[in-house]
């Protein structure tokens, strides 16, 4: 596979994916003497540590999303192609991308994750993840038409329904949307409404382990709930979903089973490989674990095939401590850089050691002035790890733009507590169809919104 006379054609480097482990790869490769085409279903790399805001009215789609075609054009070595891959052939080397074969020397597969129901996939319609922009304008409606729905209910209970929040997951993501929902009732539109107090809604957090943000040592888990506890959260954890049907969410807590009727059911509990992870298992023979990630070898290529490298969420990485690397940015960060330095060395003729993760630490964000970094060295909590987390994301927001929109969204939203993206998309809200919307009305209405990036 290595070029080793100058007057060969350039090596040809496709990634599939352009979430952050096949941008960085690509942006690594940038000024190397190779040929590299990413290939997307999107035209835009979206920065989703940040998609619980859009979720929540804080900011909008395109405030972190940025353009593939923007980000790389000063990568004159690259070229983007807007497409979903259907097939890969190992044996010719080439991607299949409809009737068209994008022939290949190296290949980097990096096309993430999306939320897992652990088998229970009905569940989807009656609580969506967040994994795509799609799925936080959902999430938005969801919200904010729960509001709107309360605001006219004259029936007791069922406007109890409409004002409570159900969020299944004590991860980051699930901590994230839990804090931002009990800002918006209790803050943000405190004073909006006319026939309903929206700080008697009820923000409820499950989690089936015994504390909420698994990853993080154990007094950060526990200042994560004190804190969203101060927000008006309510933290069950030990807590397992059993059900999820007809606007009614069913619990088990030990051998005690509760039933809880919410209207508005949100999930950030677990998540699967793409179905990516599927097609290189039936191509090359590789092996996957129970979530669809492909198992790896150290330098992150397939077994058998060492011009085949898998990154980010789509990877089994074990080799380190014994355990898979999490799915989380900045495993996917590296490990597409990694890719893109072996690629150059190979054609060097020389080596790289194994893949090995610099774990910089973990953050979540819980509310204003309110969250938690674990460092390893040192532990922050409070406002300095709310500014902290506040650093931390403008800097790896990919634009300068959205870097200084996100900004300045954040700085009015801090001084006026308000927040500008609360828009309910679609053909219709809950509203229109009388206050019990049909079971079926947010797979029918799905939303509109157009992205302009």
């Amino acid at each position: 596979m290595v070029d080793s006379l100058e007057n060969n054609p350039p090596h040809q480097v496709v990634i599939i994916g352009g979430g952050f482990g096949g941008l960085y790869a690509a942006k690594a490769l940038a000024k190397a003497k190779v040929n590299v085409t990413l290939i997307d279903k999107r035209n835009f790399h979206l920065f989703q540590p940040l998609l619980y805001q859009v979720a929540t009215g804080t900011l909008s789609p395109a405030d972190i999303s940025s353009p593939l075609r923007s980000v790389l054009s000063k990568s004159k070595n690259t070229k983007v192609l807007l497409g979903e891959v259907n097939d890969i052939d190992p044996n010719a080397q080439q991607v299949l991308l409809g009737d068209q074969a994008i022939p290949y020397d190296t290949l980097i597969v990096a096309t993430g994750a999306k939320h897992s129901y652990f088998g229970k996939d009905n569940w989807e319609d009656s609580a969506p993840g967040l994994k795509t922009v799609e799925d936080a304008i959902e999430m938005r409606r969801r919200i904010f038409s729960a509001f709107e729905a309360a605001e006219k209910e004259t029936d007791p209970e069922k406007r109890r329904a409409w004002l409570t929040f159900v969020i299944v997951g004590g991860g980051p993501t699930g901590v994230e949307l839990a804090g931002a929902i009990a800002e918006l009732a209790y803050q943000t539109l405190k004073e909006d409404f006319r026939n309903i107090d929206t700080s008697e809604a009820r923000v409820l957090l499950l989690e089936g382990l015994d504390r909420i943000l698994p990853p993080f040592a154990p007094e950060l888990s526990q200042q994560a709930e004190a804190s969203l506890q101060q927000l008006g959260v309510t933290v069950q954890t030990k807590t397992l979903v059993t059900n999820i049907e007809n606007d009614v969410v069913t619990l088990k807590q030990g051998d005690e089973v509760k039933e809880i009727a919410a209207k508005t059911v949100l999930w950030a509990a677990g998540v699967k490989a793409s179905p990516m992870g599927q097609v290189l298992a039936e191509s090359t023979g590789a092996e996957c674990d129970r979530a669809g990630r492909v198992i790896v070898e150290p330098d992150l290529s397939i077994k058998g095939y060492p011009n085949i490298h898998v990154v980010g969420d789509l990877a089994n990485f074990s080799h380190q401590n014994g355990k898979p690397l999490p799915g989380v940015a900045p495993v996917a960060m590296q490990e597409g850089e990694y890719v893109a330095k072996l690629i150059q060395q190979k054609l060097k003729g020389n080596t790289l050691p194994a893949f090995n993760y610099s774990d910089r630490g973990s953050l979540a964000m819980i509310g204003q002035n309110l969250a938690v970094v674990d460092l390893g060295f040192i532990k922050l909590k409070g406002f300095f790890a709310w500014l902290f987390w506040l650093v931390i994301h403008i800097y790896f927001l990919i634009e300068f733009d959205n870097k200084l929109v996100v900004m300045i969204q954040w700085v009015w939203n801090y001084v006026t507590r308000k927040r500008g993206a609360r828009l309910i998309t679609g053909q219709k809200s809950p509203l229109q169809v009388g206050n019990e919307a049909p079971s079926n009305y947010y797979k029918a209405t799905p939303p509109r919104e157009i992205l302009n990036v």
